[in-house]
C-alpha cells in the first residue's frame, strides 16, 4: 500500500510518518515544501491513500493563508488528472468555523475536498482539529502548549492573557491513532466534518499552572497525577521540550558515616520512593510505626531484614540480596532493622505508603 503524506515534516506529519513506519508501512510518499513539484504528479498516480496535512499556520502576510486552498486545489487536480480515486483525509481546523483569514482558507479547503468527493466518488475525511499538542510541535507556532512547555522549561516568562479562557486540546497520539484506524478501515464515517473522539477542555490558567508544576516537580519530587489522562499527556509533552543539557537533575543526598538516604519520588496519594545505601556492617532502622508501612527491595549487596513485634521477644529474619530481587513488606507494630551483612554497599529501594511528615513522623525507636 502506497501512502501519500503532504506536510510530512510538519508536527502532525512527522508523528504520522513515524507511526506508519512502526506499523510496517514502507511505501510512504512524503511531500514537503522542499519536494520538487513534478513529484506530486507521480505520487498522486501511485498512491492508495492520501493524508493531506500540509498547511500554512502563521505566515508573514495574511494573503499567504490562501496557499492552503491553492495547494489543496493542485493536489485534487493531480488526483483527477491521474484518475486516482484513493481515499483522502485532510486536516482542517476548528478555526474554519470562524471568519478570520486562516479559518477562511481552511473552510475553502474543506469545500474543495467535499465537492471533489461528490464529483469523483472518492472517500474523503475532513477533520476539524482542536488545539493539538505533543512531541515535535513548535513553540510560538503550532500550539500554546508547545509555547508554554518550551518557555517554562527555560525559565522564560509566559503570557496568560485570560486565565479563564477555555481551550479544547487534542493529543497528537490520539490523532494519529484515529488516522491510522481509518487507514486500516477500522473506523467508517458517513459525516461531512469529523472531530477527534478524545478532546480535553482546560482553561488557559490551569494549563499554565499545570505545566509550571511539572518544572517544580524536580524540586519537590511530586509526580503529577498520571491517573488523569490530560495531565499524563501534558507531562509527556513537557519532557519532550527539556533543553538537551537538562535531561538530568540532582537529588539531595543525606550522607553520614553509615551511607546515605535519598528521597526519589513523591505522590499525593500513593506515598513516596527513596533510595537507602548502607556501608558494610551498618544497621539502620530499629524503629516501628503505627500506620506507616513500607516495602524494601534490595537491588545490590547482601542484607538482613529483622522484625520483632513490640509485644514479643521472637525475632524474624530475612536474608536478601541484589542477585535475587525480593520485596519485603514492613508491617505496622513491628520494630524492624536492615543490616548490611556483605562486603559492598547495600542498596535498597524503599517505598512508604505516605509522605514523610516532619510534624507527625509516626516513627518510634525500639531495638529489634
Amino acid at each position: 500500500m502506497k501512502i501519500l503524506v503532504t506536510g510530512a515534516k510538519g508536527f502532525i506529519g512527522k508523528n504520522l510518518v513515524a507511526e506508519l513506519n512502526n506499523l510496517g508501512y514502507k511505501d510512504i510518499l512524503q511531500f514537503n515544501r522542499e519536494t520538487e513539484w513534478n513529484l506530486l504528479d507521480r505520487y498522486t498516480k501511485e498512491c492508495d491513500f492520501v493524508f493531506h496535512l500540509a498547511g500554512v499556520n502563521r505566515p508573514d502576510k495574511e494573503e499567504e493563508f490562501m496557499e492552503n486552498a491553492n495547494f489543496t486545489s493542485k493536489l485534487l487536480n493531480c488526483l483527477k488528472k491521474n484518475n486516482n480515486k484513493a481515499s483522502i483525509l485532510i486536516t482542517s481546523s476548528i478555526q474554519a468555523e470562524r471568519n478570520n483569514p486562516y479559518g477562511k482558507s481552511k473552510h475553502l479547503s474543506e469545500e474543495l475536498l467535499y465537492e471533489y468527493g461528490k464529483e469523483t466518488g472518492a472517500k474523503v475525511y475532513i477533520y476539524r482539529l482542536a488545539n493539538i499538542f505533543g512531541k515535535w510541535s513548535k513553540p510560538n507556532y503550532n500550539t500554546v502548549v508547545a509555547t508554554y512547555c518550551y518557555n517554562i522549561a527555560r525559565n522564560i516568562e509566559i503570557q496568560v492573557n485570560d486565565p479563564n479562557a477555555q481551550l479544547m486540546l487534542c493529543y497528537i497520539d490520539d490523532v494519529i491513532k484515529e488516522f491510522t484506524a481509518i487507514l486500516k478501515n477500522q473506523i467508517v464515517y458517513e459525516e461531512k466534518i469529523y472531530k477527534i473522539s478524545k478532546e480535553y477542555p482546560i482553561t488557559l490558567g490551569t494549563l499554565a499552572e499545570t505545566i509550571k508544576s511539572f518544572k517544580e516537580s524536580r524540586n519537590d519530587l511530586m509526580i503529577p497525577n498520571m491517573g488523569n489522562e490530560l495531565t499524563k499527556k501534558l507531562y509527556s509533552t513537557y519532557l519532550s521540550f527539556l533543553p538537551k543539557n537538562e535531561f538530568s537533575y540532582d537529588l539531595k543526598m543525606n550522607v553520614d558515616q553509615r551511607g546515605f538516604f535519598t528521597e526519589f519520588l513523591k505522590t499525593p496519594n500513593r506515598g513516596q520512593v527513596s533510595i537507602n545505601v548502607s556501608k558494610p556492617g551498618i544497621t539502620k532502622g530499629n524503629h516501628w510505626h503505627h500506620t506507616k508501612n513500607e516495602k524494601f527491595l534490595v537491588v545490590s549487596g547482601k542484607g538482613q531484614i529483622r522484625f520483632r513485634n513490640i509485644d514479643s521477644t521472637e525475632i524474624i529474619e530475612y536474608n536478601v540480596t541484589g542477585e535475587k530481587l525480593e520485596v519485603v513488606d514492613i508491617p505496622t507494630g513491628y520494630t524492624h532493622s536492615i543490616v548490611n551483612i556483605g562486603k559492598t554497599d547495600l542498596v535498597t529501594v524503599m517505598w512508604a505508603n505516605e509522605l514523610f511528615d516532619q510534624d507527625n513522623p509516626d516513627t518510634y525507636y525500639v531495638e529489634v
